[in-house]
């Protein structure tokens, strides 16, 4: 049987070859400036002395070694029922001596009794465990307050940014053929 000679074709193709460099970004971003200032609180407290009453002249005039005046206005305010007390033992006598029919001896008993002593006179005050007065007038505290505070300061830095564009090559990698190749004709036969 005879052969057919047959044409050989191969074929190669074509291959595209990419290298890329990616892009890079490069963001930075400075610190922000923060500055505090504190305004401190201050209080201010301003107190005012009190006021300490003490009136002890009751107790003096207690003692009657108070104010003159005082004890000469309590002895005369007194002398008029002295006087009228006096006056009335007066009449009290007289009436005894009158009274004859009574048949007492009436001369030898108010001549005993003459030697009484007279009432006394009040000099002294009234004495008490209340006689000295103490008054105490306190003072408000006069009180300032200023309120303290954080004062700040904020400045705010821009972000930095920077892009790098990457690359792109592209080549050939192998470009693309075809090859034919002829049989081989052997005439020789």
């Amino acid at each position: 049987m005879s052969l057919i000679p047959q044409i050989q074709i191969r074929q190669t193709f074509a291959r595209i070859g990419i290298d890329t460099d990616l892009g890079r970004q490069e963001i930075r971003q400075p610190r922000a400036a923060m500055d505090f200032r504190r305004i401190p609180p201050e209080l201010r407290i301003r107190q005012p002395r009190g006021e300490l009453r003490i009136d002890q002249s009751k107790a003096w005039d207690g003692l009657a070694l108070g104010d003159h005046l005082r004890v000469l206005n309590r002895i005369y305010d007194h002398a008029g029922r002295v006087a009228l007390e006096a006056i009335g033992r007066i009449a009290e006598r007289g009436d005894r001596m009158a009274a004859i029919h009574a048949g007492e001896n009436a001369i030898a008993e108010i001549a005993r009794d003459w030697l009484e002593p007279l009432p006394a006179l009040p000099i002294a005050g009234e004495a008490s465990y209340d006689n000295v007065d103490i008054t105490y007038v306190a003072r408000k505290p006069d009180i300032d307050v200023r309120l303290g505070k954080v004062e700040t300061r904020f400045d705010a830095r821009k972000p930095e940014i920077a892009y790098h564009r990457g690359k792109v090559r592209i080549y050939m990698r192998q470009y693309p053929s075809v090859v034919i190749i002829p049989p081989t004709i052997d005439e020789t036969r």
